[in-house]
């Protein structure tokens, strides 16, 4: 079992009290483990149909569940492929049902990689709104832009930004705001040895820092009456109610909302839940703030499609879209270069700032001639599409594609989605009867 330090141990024992024997206990058994299932590409009935193995509910958010934690390969698996699902510590996904996200509104995950809560966010979104993902570490914020586009995430953004910046560039424009912060990792002890080592005191105490300071800057970018949860996966009382208590200090304009989830243990917060092995999870903590008034709410341009003038380049990527999706009339293209992208529809004006990725790359001209991108068929569901390869993940087709071989296709000449179980995992290019694979090399099992 995995020897804790002295002076942790003694501070969980404040925490829990007469549940700390619980708690060690814990440090004999296995770690949990789950999936987030993404309804922008199924929903849970028809996944949990489909998947090879057994699941079970999970209390911290309503498409989330427990596996086995002996279950392998589920990377490989052609469903992950096709982005139906994600897998995420169970209790990580509290966070977002604490948020309470609607159809329609804006969202911005703060320190996002490597994008698991943000997934949960646009699956709750469904495609409409606005969710904003930004990570200051660049080499993490292209994995956070790999799993956008795994996920089909057609209405987000991906930055890397320092908070400060993007907070103060986007003031009042949010309506509701993750910050999960940077932390000491109390909770991953069970799952990783090596951040037990790794533990001081003297770190508990510069995250708090720096934690505080996140929240300082996401604290402007909220518009009045918009919700702000921030969570971690530490169990420590500075960086969890100490640094809610400092903020709201300093913050006259938020207030605690208080919590009433069926999950995890009260804190002496009301606004505050606490997640540990006794709760099955992990190790979590999330506190739910509202912004009672701002002097910052922003009026936001938005860029729209009929004030772009159409030149030879737009034209042609126009017609090219037109070979590819039945419908493209409502698209909002825009030029970067020899680079399409199709915008989401409420993107404020992003010019000066350090945006990796508006919506979706579409493509690019090489040498005049039109190749899509991964990335354009990921982001829609088959209906869209003019020619589609649906394959059931048991066809042998299926394994070839993962594999990047070139395989059978009976539809028309042409660029086609391959589609698993109704869900699209990318595309080739169909002629004579075969495909031609284009499935990302870096994908591929």
């Amino acid at each position: 079992m995995t020897e804790l330090p002295e002076s942790f141990k003694e501070e969980m024992k404040t925490i829990l009290k007469n549940d700390y024997p619980l708690y060690e206990k814990c440090f004999g058994e296995d770690a949990f483990r789950g999936i987030s299932v993404n309804r922008l590409k199924t929903t849970p009935e028809k996944l949990i149909g489909l998947l090879p193995f057994e699941v079970s509910k999970s209390p911290f958010y309503r498409d989330g569940y427990y596996i086995s934690c002996t279950e392998q390969g589920i990377g490989k698996h052609p469903l992950h492929h096709a982005g139906a699902f994600y897998v995420q510590e169970p209790s990580a996904s509290s966070a977002v049902s604490l948020l309470d996200v609607q159809e329609g509104e804006r969202v911005l995950d703060l320190c996002a990689a490597p994008g698991g809560k943000s997934a949960q966010i646009a699956s709750c979104l469904g495609g409409s709104g606005l969710i904003w993902s930004n990570e200051v570490v660049k080499s993490r914020a292209q994995i956070l832009l790999s799993n956008f586009e795994r996920m089909g995430i057609a209405n987000g953004v991906v930055s890397s930004l320092y908070p400060e910046v993007l907070c103060k560039r986007l003031g009042g424009y949010f309506d509701k705001l993750l910050v999960d912060a940077p932390c000491s990792g109390e909770g991953m002890f069970r799952k990783n040895p090596d951040a037990v080592s790794e533990w001081s005191r003297e770190h508990v105490l510069s995250c708090a820092e720096r934690q505080l300071s996140i929240l300082d800057s996401a604290s402007s970018a909220l518009k009045s009456g918009g919700v702000l949860v921030y969570s971690t996966c530490t169990f420590s009382y500075e960086e969890n109610e100490g640094v809610i208590l400092r903020f709201l200090e300093k913050h006259p304009e938020f207030e605690m909302c208080e919590i009433n989830e069926p999950f995890g243990r009260k804190t002496e917060l009301p606004c505050a839940v606490r997640i540990t092995p006794i709760e099955n999870g992990e190790g979590h903590f999330a506190a739910k703030l509202r912004k009672i008034y701002s002097d910052n709410d922003g009026v936001f341009s938005c860029r729209r499609t009929e004030n772009i003038k159409k030149d030879s380049i737009y034209i042609s990527a126009e017609r090219e879209l037109e070979e590819i999706f039945r419908d493209v009339s409502g698209a909002d293209i825009s030029i970067k270069g020899d680079k399409v992208y199709l915008l989401p529809d409420m993107l404020p004006d992003i010019s000066g700032i350090n945006v990796i990725r508006a919506g979706v790359l579409a493509g690019e001209f090489k040498k005049g001639r039109f190749e899509p991108a991964h990335s354009l068929f990921t982001a829609f569901r088959p209906d869209a599409f003019r020619r589609v390869l649906e394959l059931d993940i048991n066809d042998r087709r299926t394994e070839e594609y993962l594999h990047g071989m070139e395989t059978e296709c009976d539809g028309e000449n042409g660029y086609t989605a391959v589609s698993f179980c109704g869900m699209v995992t990318g595309f080739g290019k169909c002629s004579g009867g075969r495909l031609k694979n284009k499935y990302p090399k870096g994908l591929r099992n």
